[in-house]
C-alpha cells in the first residue's frame, strides 16, 4: 500500500500525464479555487479569481468614482498576471532542466503561499491589509490558472466556472441534437467531458462553501488543511528532483 500511495504521489503532479490524472489534479484544484476565491470574498469583499469582474470594477469606478476600489482592482489583476508570469517562469526553468517537478515546483509555491497566508493573515494589524490579501490570493489564483492551463493544454481551467459552464451547454446542446441530414457526419457529444465539466464546476461550488463557512468559524486558519493537502500531492515529484540532485553531487568526479 505504501509503495503504491509512493508512485502515485510521483505521477499525480509529475511529468507524464494522463486523462485520469489530470482529471484528478484538476478536481484537487478547482476546490481549492473555491475555498480561496470564497475566503476572499468573505474577509474583503473581493472574488480574488474574477478578472472579468475586477477589469470591469475599476472601469466602472474610474467614471463614478471611488479611488480604494479602483486601486484594489488593479492589484487583484496585476497580481494575477505576476503570478501566471511566476509560473511560467518557474515551469519552464525546471522544463529546461528537464525536472520531474516542472509542474510540481509551482503546486508546491502555491501551497506554501497558501499554508504562510492562512498561518500569518490574522496576525496582520496594517489598516490596509486587505490589499495585501487582495494581491496575495489574486497571485496565487493566476499561478493555479496557468499551470493547469500548461498541465492540460489549455483544456481545462479551475479558478473561475465562465468557460466551463459554457461548455457544459455546448455539450448539453450537441446531446440534444438530432443529426438528420443524410450525408455528413453526425454530431457526437462527449459525455465525459461533460461529466468532467459538471464535477469541477460542483467541486468549485463546495470549495465555496467550505471557504465561507470555514472562514466563519476560524478565520484564515481555514485555509490550513487545503494547503497542506495541496503540498502533499505536490512534493513527490520534488521530493525526486532533490534526491537526484543529491545522488549527481555524491558521486566522485571522472
Amino acid at each position: 500500500m505504501r509503495d503504491r500511495m509512493r508512485r502515485y504521489l510521483l505521477t499525480v503532479a509529475g511529468p507524464v500525464r494522463s486523462p485520469r490524472h489530470n482529471l484528478q489534479l484538476a478536481a484537487l484544484l478547482a476546490l481549492n479555487a473555491g475555498v480561496l476565491n470564497s475566503v476572499g470574498f468573505v474577509a474583503v469583499s473581493v472574488y480574488t479569481s474574477h478578472m472579468t469582474g475586477l477589469t470591469a470594477s475599476v472601469a466602472d469606478h474610474l467614471v463614478l468614482g471611488g479611488a480604494v476600489v479602483v486601486l484594489t482592482g488593479l492589484l487583484g489583476v496585476t497580481a494575477f498576471v505576476a503570478g501566471a508570469a511566476a509560473c511560467a517562469l518557474l515551469f519552464n526553468w525546471g522544463r529546461r532542466r528537464d525536472l520531474r517537478g516542472r509542474y510540481a515546483n509551482v503546486l508546491v509555491l502555491e501551497a506554501l503561499l497558501v499554508l504562510l497566508f492562512g498561518l500569518l493573515a490574522e496576525e496582520l494589524t496594517w489598516r490596509h491589509r486587505e490589499l495585501v490579501f487582495v494581491g496575495v490570493l489574486c497571485f496565487t489564483m493566476g499561478m493555479q490558472n496557468a499551470i493547469i492551463t500548461k498541465i492540460s493544454g489549455a483544456q481545462i481551467r479551475t479558478t473561475h466556472v465562465t468557460g466551463m459552464v459554457t461548455d457544459i451547454g455546448i455539450e448539453l446542446g450537441k446531446l440534444a441534437y438530432v443529426s438528420r441530414t443524410r450525408g455528413l457526419p453526425p454530431v457526437v457529444p462527449e459525455p465525459g467531458r461533460l461529466g468532467m465539466l459538471s464535477l469541477l464546476v460542483g467541486l468549485f461550488f463546495v470549495g465555496g462553501l467550505l471557504g465561507a463557512l470555514g472562514y466563519l468559524e476560524i478565520g484564515f486558519g481555514a485555509l490550513v488543511p487545503l494547503a497542506l493537502v495541496l503540498l502533499v500531492a505536490a512534493a513527490g515529484p520534488v521530493a525526486a528532483d532533490v534526491r537526484r540532485h543529491q545522488r549527481g553531487r555524491s558521486r566522485p568526479a571522472g
